[in-house]
C-alpha cells in the first residue's frame, strides 16, 4: 500500500475507469432493450450470463418455493436485521407541515410515495440479499405501489434463495431476472412483460452506474450517482491494528474497483510509520484466510495509508475525499465526527465496524460514493417520497397579499401575471360597493 505524508488532490483520487467505452456500450445496451424488450433482456442472460431464460419475470410459485430453502438460522438473521432496519427508517416517516404565512394564505405540504419503484441488486462475487433489505424495507414502509426488484440469475438461472426469502418478507411484488445494465434500462422504459418504474434504486459496478446515469438524463429519476464501494479507515495511536486491517480487507473484497484508505493520526512521522507497518501486517496475516484473497488483493493494490500529525489535519483528509463508508477508530471519535462535513456513513469507536451497518445495525448501506456525499445522503425513507405542496387563498388572504405579487409581476414585465392578481381584486372591490 502507497504510503503519502503531504496529501495532494491527486492522492485522494478514486482509480481511474474507462469511462468512454463503458459509456458506449451501455447507451447501446440500453438502446437493444429500449427497441427490443424481453428478447434483448433473454439475449444478455445468454450472452453474459450464460443462462437461457424463457421468461424474465419469476414466477410466484418459483419464489416462494425457492425462498421456503432458506435455513432456519439465516431466516431467523434476516429478520432479526429486517427488525432494525425497519425500527430506524420508521422514525423517518415525514411530519408534512402546514403554515399560515399570513391570515388567508395558507401553505402545506403532503409526502406522497413514489408509485412504482426499481430496486437493483447486483450478483457477481456474493448474492447481496442485505441490500433487499435496505431498500425494499424503506420502499414498503414509505407505501411504494409496485416494488420491483432485479437481479442477475446465477449459472443454473435461480435466483439465490437469500434474495428471494429478503425480497418476500419486505414487500417486494415483482422479480425481474436480469442483471447489469440491461436491467436498468428494463426497469426505466419497460418491456412487454414489465411496466417501467419511476425511480431506480441500488448498488451497482460501473456499467450498472452509467446505465443509470443516461436513464436519469431521458427517462427515470435514480437514487443518486455511485460508483464501486470504498472506505476510509482512521486510527491513531490507541487503535487496534487488527480492527483496522479487518476493516480495510471488508472494503476490499467486494472487487478490484474497491478503495479503501487508512488514514494514521499520530504526533510523529515515525510513530506514524510504525502504526502503519502493524496495520500492513495484520492485513497480509488475514488476507491468507480468506477464501477468495484475490477478490481483495487487485484492490489493495491501489489502497493507501496516509499518515497526519492532528485531528485537523485528519478532517480534512476526511472532507476532501468525502468518503462513502468512514470509520473513527480513535480515541474520542465524537470530537472528530464533529469536524465530518463529507461522508454517506460514519461509524464511531473500536467496536463500529462498517460490516454493523452494512447489514443490521438500521442504518442504510446505500450510500454516495465517488465523492458524491459532498452533495447527496444515503438513501432513507425520504428517498421513496415525492413532497407536492398546497396552497389555499381566501378573499382576505389575496386582498392584502395581492398587491404585493402584482408589483413583483409588473417589475419583472409579466403583465399577465399581474393581471391575474388584479382581476381578482376588482372583483372584490366591486362585491364590496
Amino acid at each position: 500500500m502507497q504510503r503519502i505524508i503531504q496529501v495532494t488532490d491527486q492522492d485522494l483520487a478514486r482509480p481511474a475507469m474507462q469511462v468512454e467505452s463503458v459509456r458506449q456500450t451501455v447507451a447501446e445496451i440500453i438502446e437493444n432493450v429500449r427497441t427490443k424488450g424481453d428478447a434483448a433482456l433473454i439475449d444478455y442472460a445468454y450472452r453474459f450470463e450464460q443462462v437461457a431464460l424463457s421468461h424474465v419475470l419469476l414466477s410466484r410459485n418459483q419464489w416462494e418455493s425457492a425462498a421456503a430453502t432458506v435455513s432456519a438460522s439465516l431466516k431467523v438473521a434476516i429478520e432479526s436485521a429486517k427488525d432494525h432496519i425497519t425500527r430506524f427508517h420508521e422514525a423517518q416517516r415525514p411530519k408534512d407541515e402546514c403554515v399560515e404565512t399570513e391570515p388567508g394564505v395558507t401553505c402545506w405540504r403532503k409526502s406522497v410515495p413514489v408509485q412504482r419503484v426499481g430496486l437493483y441488486i447486483p450478483g457477481g462475487n456474493a448474492p447481496l440479499f442485505s441490500t433487499v433489505l435496505m431498500l425494499a424495507i424503506p420502499a414498503h414502509l414509505a407505501g411504494c405501489r409496485d416494488i420491483v426488484l432485479a437481479t442477475p440469475p446465477q449459472r443454473d438461472g435461480t435466483i439465490h434463495p437469500a434474495i428471494l426469502y429478503s425480497a418476500l418478507i419486505s414487500g417486494v411484488t415483482t422479480i425481474l431476472v436480469s442483471g447489469g445494465a440491461q436491467a436498468i434500462a428494463a426497469m426505466a422504459y419497460g418491456t412487454q412483460s414489465l411496466p417501467p418504474v419511476d425511480k431506480i434504486f441500488g448498488p451497482g459496478n460501473r456499467f450498472v452506474t452509467e446505465a443509470k446515469q443516461q436513464v436519469a438524463a431521458n427517462q427515470c429519476a435514480i437514487d443518486m450517482p455511485a460508483g464501486p464501494s470504498e472506505v476510509m479507515v482512521v486510527i491513531d495511536e490507541t487503535s487496534n491494528p487488527r480492527f483496522a486491517a479487518a476493516d480495510m480487507l471488508s472494503q476490499a473484497e467486494h472487487g478490484p474497483d474497491s478503495h479503501a484508505i487508512l488514514v494514521v493520526c499520530a504526533a510523529d512521522t515515525q510513530t506514524g510509520h510504525s502504526i502503519a507497518d502493524a496495520v500492513e501486517a495484520e492485513v497480509l496475516n488475514q488476507l491468507n484466510t480468506l477464501k477468495h484473497p484475490e477478490h481483495a488483493t487487485a484492490s489493495l493494490a491501489h489502497a493507501k495509508i496516509i499518515i497526519v500529525a492532528s485531528v485537523a489535519e485528519a478532517a480534512d483528509v476526511i472532507n476532501r475525499y468525502a468518503p462513502e463508508h468512514l470509520i473513527l477508530a480513535v480515541d474520542h471519535p465524537e470530537t472528530l465526527a464533529d469536524q465530518v462535513l463529507h461522508a454517506g456513513s460514519v461509524f464511531l469507536g473500536p467496536y463500529s465496524c462498517e460490516s454493523m451497518g452494512d447489514y443490521a445495525s438500521g442504518t442504510n448501506h446505500t450510500l454516495p460514493t465517488a465523492g458524491w456525499a459532498r452533495s447527496y445522503s444515503g438513501v432513507s425513507l425520504d428517498s421513496f417520497y415525492r413532497k407536492i405542496t398546497f396552497q389555499q387563498i381566501t378573499a382576505q388572504g389575496i386582498g392584502s397579499l395581492g398587491p404585493v405579487v402584482e408589483t413583483l409581476a409588473t417589475a419583472e414585465s409579466l403583465e399577465a401575471h399581474a393581471t391575474a392578481v388584479s382581476v381578482r381584486l376588482a372583483s372584490l372591490k366591486k362585491e364590496k360597493l
